[in-house]
């Protein structure tokens, strides 16, 4: 796709509110009111709009996601598009859609344990599950992580992918995680 992940001047086609002094977030925010994003970003937005489910795929980097899909993230699910204040968590303008991250890690799966040396994974869900996708609205589903899977044999490989392929088969009776401090750090 080439999706420019950098959030600037350029993604307002429209006059400025302030040209004195830039605000991404209050331009951005004007511009998607008035339709004056940039067609990329529109491009996206249509097929957020268009989906019932967004799964986001992604190899884990730094305990988040990598540079482009952040960047992805703050052009596409702006103000005005994905929430609004107020406008966010439950009311947000995606509420009537499911959202997953898929991903890989570079670390076994005992790795990512509360006892393990990077922790819970779910300590680092927390800001983009909820923190993003459900401040914008979305219904969380649990997490597909597939660790360290070059670490791992040809069939364990195997078995990762007919795991994923048997969910996504299911993927319409499953519920939605809680998207509460519980879920991510227990009681």
């Amino acid at each position: 796709m080439d999706f420019e992940p950098r959030a600037t001047r350029r993604d307002i086609t429209g006059t400025l509110c302030n040209p004195e002094f830039f605000n991404y977030g209050v331009e951005a925010y004007e511009a998607c009111k008035t339709r004056s994003l940039t067609s990329d970003i529109i491009d996206e937005q249509k097929k957020v709009l268009e989906a019932d489910l967004v799964i986001f795929q992604f190899p884990l980097y730094w305990f988040s996601v990598p540079a482009i899909l952040k960047g992805w993230m703050d052009r596409v699910l702006c103000q005005g598009f994905a929430f609004d204040i107020p406008g966010f968590y439950d009311s947000g303008f995606l509420k009537n859609k499911l959202a997953l991250l898929s991903f890989t890690t570079g670390g076994t799966a005992e790795m990512y344990t509360k006892n393990g040396v990077s922790g819970d994974f779910r300590y680092f869900l927390w800001p983009l599950q909820h923190g993003a996708l459900h401040f914008c609205g979305f219904k969380v589903l649990a997490p597909q992580i597939s660790f360290a899977p070059e670490l791992v044999s040809e069939e364990e490989k195997r078995g990762m992918i007919a795991s994923w392929a048997q969910r996504l088969r299911n993927i319409w009776k499953e519920e939605p995680i809680h998207c509460t401090p519980c879920w991510y750090f227990g009681q």
